[in-house]
């Protein structure tokens, strides 16, 4: 997999750039809100299950507004693939889409990564579409490399096809976009542990350790 500086966040409200264990800054930092504890999981905004990988039933919940064009967002997937693993049942991932106006076919990737959803392989797909950015991201027909990812991971084409352009998928794309919005993000990776912001003085990978070892050591005190 082609690895790119992790963190390196570009956006319309500046620029954010991060090295290894490095600060990120932006030029513009955007006021995150909590996530409400009525909008946190299992309830969600919308009508059906998030995206969960991980231990459905972890103490820690890494919830991640992603955009599948965003360069440090595909960084950010393969750190998160660390992470399950150091934490193990301790940890669980949540996905949530928000494609920036920014980047031409995140939402048509979005849309392909749900689709993939609906037949049960929605973390195939975001595995493929992650690993093949740099492919798909500057190709004239997507739809039809998307096409060729669902063949890849053994998906009915023809329900692929349907589903892709269904107003279920959309709504799915909108109602994780609308989430976000209604938080403040405006740039992505923005993540929350156990529904509170990680700020991004604290976007690097011991600043996310830290604050997932700060949550674990909160439940523990309090016995949940």
């Amino acid at each position: 997999m082609k690895r790119y500086l992790p963190f390196v966040i570009v956006a319309a409200v500046g620029l954010a750039a991060l090295g290894s264990g490095a600060m990120l800054y932006q030029a513009k930092r955007p006021h995150l809100r909590p996530i409400p504890e009525n909008k946190g999981l299992p309830e969600t905004a919308g009508a059906e299950s998030p995206h969960i990988r991980g231990n459905p039933n972890a103490p820690v919940t890494l919830e991640e507004f992603g955009d599948f064009q965003c360069p440090p967002c595909g960084s950010f997937a393969t750190f998160t693939e660390q992470l399950l693993k150091e934490y193990d049942s301790r940890l669980r991932l949540v996905f949530r889409n928000f494609p920036l106006p920014a980047h031409e076919h995140a939402r048509e990737a979005a849309l392909a990564a749900e689709a993939a959803g609906f037949q049960g392989h929605f973390w195939e797909m975001y595995d493929v579409l992650y690993r093949e950015q740099a492919f798909w991201s500057y190709a004239p027909n997507t739809r039809e490399l998307f096409e060729s990812y669902a063949g890849t991971i053994g998906l009915n084409l023809d329900q692929f096809r349907k589903d892709m352009d269904s107003e279920r998928a959309k709504e799915r794309v909108d109602s994780d976009h609308a989430r976000g919005e209604s938080l403040g993000i405006k740039v992505t990776p923005t993540f929350f542990i156990n529904n509170q912001p990680v700020e991004p003085k604290d976007k690097t990978p011991e600043g996310v350790r830290a604050a997932i070892n700060a949550a674990l050591a909160e439940k523990s005190k309090s016995g949940a």
